[in-house]
């Protein structure tokens, strides 16, 4: 496992394209776990699956053959409402597959999720063509021009669009061979580790006795560094709890109990995949993904929480994922933004305004790292609309 190149790819696209049919065609796993999500079939947390990809000859497969990649996908949720959580998705990915249905063609969410992957700098992007069996040979046709059109001039203008049924299992080795053909990036691994959090866990079985139980778990990527069992650890901004009606956060400290890639169990991790860290944290503090947004590193290494950033920012032309097409109004000092740093989501008040520079109080704290990249939302008609990005000025 150790010199498989890998890659974490975001699995994006409008509600209903097959997002998810198609990461249980790739790697035999349901990633729609949460039972609400089951019940309304829809993703409404990041869900995770991982493969290897081999070559057998000239075809590649998840079986047998020379192995090519290591591969974790990350499903982001196509809902509107969900926007937060799909740009926490887009923080840990090296690349993307955006998801059309070609039976619908693009839809507010395609748009708003290509934005979002445009906003976090990603470059590698596949699209797919889905439900390619729902429609004629001159609607296929129809549909394909359309999205070149809509990709040309961007970051996508020459990406693959591969036609396939999720459904059918059409074109899947197609996918495959377009995941190996990605650059793997440069990963930056003599440095102190920094550890995104992108989801916290309990997976004690009820009734496990005291004696059998896991410690809390923290799933995400390295992004920089090396982590081994052992380590001790920090947790940033950590804990939140309400004193005299004030909010504080305590910062954590625990220990490396066992790593996990996938199903497997390893001593060391470095940048790349999707990795589950077993701490000796309580399992009661992880649970329900009440440490996501968080960043771990070495005892001692991350800066202090802030409450104050400055962001060099960007804003798009168009606001996107509305029915609509509006143009973007400048961002005024008192108004309320949402703002995604890494896997963080937090809210804070535009308090100074320069031509390339905002200064922003937060109502949630963040481990600041300079040159994080940002997504900027506002608030439109009661939902959050992205309409730019930034970079953490100091």
């Amino acid at each position: 496992m150790k010199n498989i190149p890998e890659l974490n790819i975001g699995v994006v696209g409008h509600i209903d394209h097959g997002k998810t049919t198609l990461l249980s065609r790739l790697t035999g796993k349901f990633t729609d776990t949460h039972s609400e999500e089951l019940k309304r079939g829809i993703t409404i947390k990041l869900g995770y699956a991982d493969i290897i990809i081999f070559k057998d000859k000239e075809k590649f497969n998840t079986e047998k053959g020379e192995i090519q990649r290591y591969i974790s996908f990350i499903d982001a949720p196509g809902h509107e409402m969900l926007m937060a959580t799909m740009l926490s998705g887009a923080a840990i990915i090296d690349a993307a597959i955006l998801v059309i249905a070609a039976n619908e063609g693009i839809k507010p969410q395609t748009k708003e999720h290509f934005m979002a992957l445009q906003a976090k700098k990603i470059k590698n992007i596949i699209i797919v063509q889905n439900k390619i069996d729902l429609v004629s040979k001159e609607q296929a046709l129809k549909n394909y021009k359309i999205i070149k059109e809509f990709v040309k001039g961007t970051i996508a203008e020459n990406s693959p669009i591969i036609p396939i049924s999720a459904q059918q299992g059409v074109n899947i080795d197609k996918i495959l061979e377009e995941l190996c053909k990605i650059e793997i990036p440069k990963r930056e691994i003599d440095t102190e580790p920094i550890f995104l959090v992108a989801r916290s866990f309990d997976i004690n079985k009820p009734g496990t006795k005291i004696n059998n139980l896991n410690g809390g778990v923290l799933g995400g990527i390295l992004k920089k560094g090396k982590l081994k069992i052992g380590d001790e650890i920090e947790i940033k901004p950590g804990l939140s709890s309400k004193k005299a009606g004030q909010q504080n956060y305590e910062t954590i400290t625990t220990k490396i109990l066992s790593l996990h890639k996938g199903n497997k169990k390893i001593d060391e991790i470095l940048p790349g995949a999707s990795i589950s860290i077993e701490t000796t944290l309580d399992p009661f503090i992880t649970k329900t993904d009440s440490l996501t947004g968080c960043l771990v590193s070495t005892v001692g290494t991350l800066p202090e929480i802030v409450y104050k950033i400055k962001l060099k920012y960007e804003l798009f032309k168009e606001l996107i994922g509305t029915s609509e097409t509006q143009k973007i109004e400048s961002i005024k000092t008192k108004e309320m933004l949402m703002l995604s740093v890494d896997t963080t989501i937090t809210v804070g008040t535009v308090e100074k305004i320069t031509d390339k520079e905002i200064e922003i109080s937060l109502n949630i704290p963040v481990v600041a790292l300079k040159e994080s990249n940002t997504g900027i939302a506002r608030n439109i008609n009661g939902h959050w609309r992205l309409i730019g990005w930034g970079e953490i000025a100091e």
